[in-house]
């Protein structure tokens, strides 16, 4: 332990306050910048929110919450140790990025320490202030503003930081989980080898993969990203399905893009989503109860990694080696854990209109559908423990709603600040239960006010999707619960008056590929089965 944390563990107070506190009482913690040297930690209850920030400097230090990620209109603190006298002052900045002093100061310090080279202070306010200069903390994505300064707050106000400052997207009222594995847990990584990125905007490059023979049942209890350094904005996402486990282990080692004619007929066996990752995404830990099952007749033999590289710069000669790591053992949990796909289905049907400052796409899965898969194989019902809602540029807010008799209830995840870049799992604060009968839709707001063409659905970060995936025990057959919006209607309301022969042409192969699934009938989990996948049209 440092002389910094002995300190800081010991005893960092305010004589003032009479406050005390001790590294441990933090349960969040985070590091802003690339260097270290702007750590964070964190802890919250119902009304409030506790800060302590430990930056290598020995003048002010700033720590703010922006809309966007810019300092224009962004709500700001300023605090720090002035010949050992601590302050903390509240700001905000107008659209031209000049920092204003709140005429109500709605933060408190708790304790303040300096030495040599680092500053540590403590602070809080509560979630929402009913200060119109401050922005409230929600459960939804907030761009966390930093910067920092050799000197301190002069007579004249902060002087401006350089180059020390950025910003970071994260969820400050996260649910307090458990993301470490124990010491030793065995791991494999399935893991791309010099993939050549092609020098176009959008590339999806699919893998096949074999889990190691485990002999027995284990349970994965932990995934997170192998994201080759300096390809964080390279790699857009990666999904991991299950293939069918009869495949010719001769493919194993070809690699080829995905949804591309001369690919691989065994990647069309690769149906049922294992696990979801996606930019600025961390990784996810299982809660202690559920895992995700290798190692039985019914779980993967073989996978299929999906990438999507993001390279609207058209760079070239650019080679990846990005996957994922799975940590897992033998000491069983009490359920196996699934992924449930829900949302638009992605194809052409989904259009967005250019020039609007905001609109919305729904994606349903039915009771229909959910009556379908869990009379048969859960009608007790199953429980979401985790969501992970996915969009593309236009996205701004993303919501999951759901229905029980005609009811709605509490939603079961919520973003209103959505950040592309940032996508990762959602721990729900309570797990949910899912009944036969209920139904779900996600909602997603997007803006395409700077666009003058229609977007439609598709694989591009320039075309769009609306889905959501959600994390859920026991396991059951069904892999995807989503919908396709009504192609008339959809016309109609773009100007389309007349469909031409080549226009029908083109929706209906999307239409024909989306009602290969449409009648489906789930059967019990079996060596060999083909998932259940729901799909309403119109």
């Amino acid at each position: 332990m440092s002389r910094l944390e002995r300190a800081r563990a010991l005893l960092v107070c305010l004589s003032a306050l009479g406050f005390c506190a001790t590294l441990h009482a933090f349960k969040h913690a985070a590091t802003l910048d690339p260097e270290g040297k702007y750590r964070i930690r964190w802890r919250w209850d119902d009304s409030a929110i506790t800060f302590e920030v430990e930056v290598e400097t020995r003048g002010y230090v700033g720590l703010g919450f922006s809309t966007t990620g810019a300092m224009a209109l962004s709500d700001l603190l300023i605090a720090g140790v002035d010949r050992g006298k601590p302050y903390v002052q509240d700001y905000h900045v107008d659209s031209n990025r000049k920092v204003h002093r709140d005429p109500e100061q709605n933060y408190r310090l708790e304790y303040a320490m300096e030495n040599s080279t680092h500053t540590v202070l403590a602070f809080s306010r509560l979630l929402h202030t009913c200060d119109t200069n401050d922005k409230a903390i929600t459960e939804s994505t907030v761009r966390v503003i930093w910067a920092y300064h050799s000197e301190d707050v002069g007579p004249s106000g902060p002087k401006y930081h350089g180059t020390n400052r950025g910003r970071k997207s994260m969820r400050l009222l996260e649910p307090t989980t458990a993301r470490n594995v124990p010491a030793g847990t065995q791991f494999f990584n399935l893991q791309n080898t010099d993939v050549p990125v092609p020098s176009k905007d959008t590339t999806y490059w699919c893998q096949l993969f074999k889990i190691p023979d485990v002999q027995k049942k284990h349970h994965i209890i932990r995934i997170e990203p192998l994201i080759q350094r300096g390809h964080e904005n390279l790699v857009h996402h990666i999904l991991l399905y299950q293939c069918d486990s009869g495949l010719n282990e001769t493919e194993l080692d070809l690699g080829h893009e995905c949804y591309h004619p001369n690919m691989p007929d065994s990647f069309l066996t690769c149906e049922t989503v294992v696990f979801a990752w996606a930019i600025g995404g961390e990784g996810f830990t299982y809660p202690p109860h559920a895992g995700l099952s290798i190692g039985t007749s019914i779980d993967p033999v073989y996978v299929l990694m999906e990438v999507h590289y993001d390279n609207p710069a058209l760079q070239q000669g650019v080679v990846d080696s990005s996957g994922l790591r799975l940590y897992y053992t033998p000491t069983l949990r009490r359920y196996d854990a699934s992924v449930i796909e829900m949302g638009v289905w992605v194809s052409l049907y989904h259009m967005l209109p250019p020039g609007l400052q905001e609109y919305v796409s729904e994606g349903h899965c039915t009771q229909e559908c959910l009556q379908e898969s869990l009379d048969q194989e859960m009608p007790s019902g199953i429980r979401v423990f985790a969501v992970l809602m996915h969009s593309h540029l236009a996205g701004r807010a993303i919501r999951v709603r759901h229905f029980r008799n005609q009811e709605e209830l509490p939603h079961l995840a919520q973003d209103d600040e959505f950040d592309f870049n940032f996508q990762e799992f959602q721990y729900l604060t309570q797990e949910r239960l899912l009944l036969p009968g209920d139904s779900l839709i996600t909602e997603c707001k997007y803006n395409t006010r700077g666009r003058k063409n229609m977007t439609w659905g598709g694989l591009s970060t320039r075309d769009e999707m609306c889905l959501s995936y959600l994390l859920y025990y026991p396991r059951v057959n069904l892999a995807r619960c989503e919908s396709l919006p009504e192609i008339t209607g959809q016309l109609k309301f773009i100007g389309v008056k007349k469909i031409q022969i080549p226009v029908t042409i083109i929706f209906g192969l999307v239409l024909n590929i989306a009602l290969n699934y449409r009648d489906c009938h789930p059967a019990p989990l079996q060596e060999t089965h083909r998932p259940l996948v729901c799909l309403l049209t119109g």
